[in-house]
């Protein structure tokens, strides 16, 4: 399950100086676990941060700059305990990954499973994505990944639910002309949620035509939990709008 947050734009009536979205913090919608880290957390988290984290705290970040070339670039945010970011990162050398969570277990997990794959194109914030956007440039990710956000099934917390049309421009401010918004959802009312805002977002194109899904792309792996999903008929549903 991913983090999630929501974002407002400046009350009408104030200046916005550039198209750089300004932020005042809104409700944050995702929540803090606690967690103890094993040891396996810890030793990914003590040899490969130096090499792998990124903080706020270094300002800007051009993607280019961090791998040292001008490739594919992935941003996914909420990656849980990264086993499918790990896999992905792997089964693509050629393209390059941040991931960004807001938990320390998870980071220390995606860490250390990096490190036994070998795998060196793949880069982790421990961070409020909006936070990290807000240091991306413009035009700057191929692809933006949100795999099973919080649905928060509850009417009176829909507010807290990620994908809004704030959110959607957020991220199209950062992808490349003809990037991909790619989220994928195992809760059916939030995909008609998604659905129903991102059919209207300015700048945006379903691929699968409006109202519709794609099939789940082979890049995104299975989890065990999908997996186990599918086993008891549970849907999941993948949708993928490109910036126009």
């Amino acid at each position: 399950m991913t983090e999630e947050y929501e974002n407002e734009l400046p009350p009408s009536g104030e200046e916005q100086t550039s198209e750089k979205p300004q932020y005042r913090r809104g409700i944050k919608s995702f929540v803090i676990r606690a967690g103890r880290l094993t040891k396996g957390q810890e030793g990914g988290l003590e040899r490969q941060w130096p090499v792998m984290g990124l903080e706020l705290a270094q300002g800007p970040v051009n993607p280019v700059d961090v791998f040292g070339r001008d490739g594919h670039v992935v941003l996914e945010i909420g990656y849980g305990m990264g086993q499918s970011l790990v896999a992905m990162a792997a089964a693509a050398p050629e393209k390059d990954f941040i991931g960004v969570e807001v938990h320390l277990p998870g980071v220390g997990s995606l860490l250390n499973m990096a490190e036994e794959a070998g795998v060196t194109n793949l880069r982790t914030y421990k961070e409020d994505a909006i936070e990290v956007l807000k240091l991306l440039p413009e035009n700057s990710l191929d692809t933006v990944q949100l795999f099973f956000p919080d649905p928060w099934h509850k009417k009176k917390h829909h507010k807290r639910r990620i994908v809004q049309a704030e959110f959607a421009q957020t991220i199209r401010r950062v992808l490349k002309p003809g990037g991909v918004f790619h989220m994928a959802t195992d809760w059916e009312p939030y995909k008609e949620h998604m659905l129903e805002v991102m059919d209207v977002a300015e700048g945006y194109e379903n691929i699968a035509g409006k109202g519709n899904c794609v099939p789940r792309p082979d890049h995104r792996p299975l989890t065990k939990f999908e997996k186990r999903g599918e086993r008891l008929g549970h849907g999941v549903w993948d949708l993928m709008f490109r910036k126009v």
